[in-house]
């Protein structure tokens, strides 16, 4: 007799219900989440039936269960949580909600329209150690960011001018500068030999002399300050200016370790494309894979990217709107690519100006050029092949 999993995942202990083809159910328990735990998981789900029999459905795609499960040989089947909540009517008329009948919900869901879901594929190895290294490299640059702006309005608060020296508040030269500088006091004897030695010093790469510089560093706004809050605030800046400078370190190896994955990584076709740039082009691929049967065709790819738009319609009423639900840091690197692109591609090109001419606005006229563009992509990757501009009839 066929046998349906669902597992409620949490972050400290999972819910696991097992039914029949008739949905009654064979076992409930609980796992916690640790080696100890999901290796019980493991043995009491054995107990039932042989790992390639039992399907499993489960509301995530990744993490160190869902991995155990797939290399334990079950079929796993992630089902969003969307289609959880919309299904959750069907069980309870009064809304009720519980971790054991989520379990349940999910394993009846497998049972009755599993032919709706598709069992999840593991990785390669190669594509799961880029995918670790481009979605880490992604939060750190959201960090940068975020400190840069911390730090740019810390300056601006008391010494504006040391934001607006630089061009970036977060480049090397930036923050050496204001390791050496954090406060006007410190400053106030630097004239243009002496910033001049410190700019050779640094290996500035910028065309404008340090007269010009002081110029911009003098002519911003100076807050008068008490003693003490000024020492307070050139301390921060010293620790934050230290802290963005090790981040930013870091994070120009990081991306020489993405450029060098995705150039190494058998599916390297990704990066023939006009203007996609080898991070761009990893930050695609790890969220694509290389599994050629994932997505049924471009519009199937474009939907789950969230470059094709939603439309409800019902009777006399029809409405198009902006598409949610979908996998945003594909639609990201998608987008950046497009915008991009057009700046080499006439086709791009032509793509995007026609949008903005019909009333689109910048983001609007970018997702239609990345909705085009997915077609030329899916096509190249269901054919694992390089971009070619001949082949491209459009584009012609």
């Amino acid at each position: 007799m066929p046998l349906f999993a669902g597992i409620d995942w949490a972050k400290a202990e999972h819910a696991i219900c097992v039914i029949d083809e008739n949905g009654r159910i064979r076992t409930r328990f609980r796992a916690a989440h640790s080696a100890t735990g999901i290796a019980e998981l493991l043995a009491r789900l054995q107990s039932h039936a042989a790992a390639g029999e039992l399907p499993i459905a489960i509301e995530r795609p990744t993490g160190a269960l869902v991995d155990a499960l797939v290399q334990t040989g079950h079929p796993v089947v992630p089902i969003h949580p969307n289609a959880v909540k919309a299904a959750r009517p069907r069980y309870s008329a009064a809304g009720a909600k519980s971790d054991p009948g989520d379990a349940y919900l999910l394993a009846d869901l497998l049972r009755t329209d599993g032919h709706r879901f598709r069992p999840l594929r593991p990785r390669s190895d190669e594509t799961r150690a880029l995918r670790a290294l481009v979605r880490s490299r992604d939060d750190l640059v959201a960090q940068r960011v975020a400190l840069a702006n911390q730090l740019r309005a810390l300056l601006e608060s008391f010494w504006a001018g040391a934001a607006l020296i630089f061009a970036d508040v977060d480049s090397p030269i930036a923050l050496a500068f204001l390791a050496e500088y954090p406060t006007p006091a410190h400053a106030a004897r630097l004239g243009p030999k002496r910033l001049a030695r410190f700019l050779a010093r640094h290996a500035y790469c910028g065309r404008r002399p340090a007269e010009q510089l002081l110029d911009r560093l003098h002519s911003a706004v100076v807050v008068q300050l008490g003693e003490l809050e000024m020492q307070a605030k050139g301390e921060l800046v010293r620790s934050l200016a230290a802290i963005l400078a090790t981040l930013v370190a870091e994070l120009h190896k990081l991306t020489a370790a993405v450029e060098h994955a995705v150039t190494e990584h058998p599916e390297a076709w990704i990066t023939s494309f006009p203007r996609i740039g080898r991070v761009n082009a990893a930050q695609i691929l790890a969220e694509l894979g290389e599994d050629r049967t994932r997505f049924a065709s471009d519009a199937h790819l474009a939907a789950e990217a969230g470059v094709a738009p939603v439309t409800r319609e019902s009777g006399k009423h029809r409405a198009v709107s902006f598409r949610w639900a979908c996998n945003k840091r594909l639609r990201l690197a998608l987008t950046c690519w497009a915008d991009n692109s057009r700046h080499s591609s006439p086709w791009a090109a032509r793509v995007y100006n026609v949008a903005r001419a019909r009333g689109c606005d910048h983001p609007h006229a970018t997702r239609i050029l990345a909705r085009a563009w997915v077609r030329v992509l899916w096509r190249c990757w269901q054919d694992a092949k390089p971009y070619r501009l001949e082949q491209h009839r459009a584009a012609a």
